[in-house]
């Protein structure tokens, strides 16, 4: 395969998909490294590629209309694409934009639009994402061998306003900081908001451990109804934070406690030990998108039907429901029995 110049990424959607793509870069740079590498994605999610690789070029997708796009791409000559969350605009875009390598799924209406195809389902969740993202590049020879885990940077101006933030909400450095994330911004079913304010108030009451409760502008009332459940020693997270300072709070946390959303990545790229909570459904479990780190406990239903029409039809989850307290508690006690 002879070396590629211009290789364009390509992964729009949310946080924790952008991170699970990430990878792509340095497998990318390791087998063709002369190359330049650029990323189209939506705008909110640039500090993360910025916070893994200041060498990465980023183009916005979101807010350009679709004929300036296709010259916007076509201007920069890329001789590859690869894209990772495909659509029939996106398709259609690099077609337009006559990119001569065009790597992406054959099992969509579209994918006659991409000449280099890969045949996956990953709605089997038999594989975990970053690695079905990875194997897109076995068209141009460039799957690893070994593991890649995403590893962000975490800004240093960005983690000392956080820490300034922190001692003005009495967190000192001795004190091991839990995060707890109840909220998954209904990208998987959920492990009920009383359940992670039943499991804070018992972490509140190991010495030296104050919790911090973060979650989206959409997620204030159940943060604070969370917060409520623990007592004084949980702090609802009311600031405003950009995505670098968020990743930097994240970073100083002795443990991130999360549904399936993407924070949860984020804590994982930064070395925060993750407990996650996943159901047990194939495309939505923890195989596919659980926390990509070894830094980790992982929790999901058993033996509880993949389509539990309970679930599928509240945000209340009978199954997500099932996995206990007390199981993640001793869990959590087990893993950490050092720290604590």
């Amino acid at each position: 395969m002879s070396e590629f110049q211009r290789i364009l990424i390509v992964r729009t959607d949310r946080i924790g998909d952008v991170v699970l793509t990430l990878p792509l870069v340095t497998a990318l740079k390791k087998r063709f490294p002369n190359s330049k590498i650029s990323m189209l994605i939506s705008r909110y999610t640039a500090d993360v590629v910025s916070s893994y690789s200041d060498y990465i070029e980023t183009i916005f997708y979101d807010n350009v209309s679709f004929f300036q796009m296709v010259k916007t791409i076509r201007e920069r000559k890329f001789d590859t694409v690869v894209v990772v969350k495909p659509s029939w605009r996106l398709a259609l875009l690099f077609f337009l934009a006559r990119i001569p390598i065009r790597v992406g799924t054959g099992y969509r209406l579209y994918s006659f639009l991409f000449n280099k195809k890969v045949y996956e389902h990953r709605k089997n969740g038999n594989k975990h994402e970053l690695e079905y993202n990875l194997n897109l590049l076995s068209p141009l020879d460039a799957v690893p061998k070994e593991k890649i885990f995403p590893k962000l940077l975490v800004d240093e101006v960005a983690k000392e306003k956080v820490q300034h933030l922190l001692q003005q909400k009495n967190i000192v450095a001795t004190d091991s900081l839990v995060i707890l994330h109840p909220g998954s911004g209904g990208s998987s079913r959920s492990w009920h908001w009383k359940y992670f304010g039943l499991l804070g108030k018992r972490i509140a009451e190991i010495p030296q451990t104050k919790i911090l409760i973060s979650g989206g502008v959409k997620e204030k009332e159940m943060m604070h109804n969370v917060s409520q459940m623990i007592g004084e020693n949980a702090i609802v997270l009311a600031e405003t934070l950009s995505l670098k300072e968020f990743i930097a709070l994240i970073s100083l946390a002795k443990m991130f406690v999360s549904n399936s959303t993407g924070p949860l990545h984020l804590a994982a790229a930064v070395g925060t030990f993750t407990v996650g909570f996943f159901p047990q459904i194939p495309h939505l479990s923890s195989t596919r998108w659980g926390a990509y780190t070894e830094n980790k406990i992982e929790f999901s239903p058993k033996n509880k039907s993949f389509d539990c029409n309970k679930c599928i039809s509240s945000n209340d989850c009978e199954c997500m429901n099932s996995i206990t307290i007390d199981e993640v508690f001793e869990s959590i006690k087990t893993k950490l029995h050092v720290s604590f």
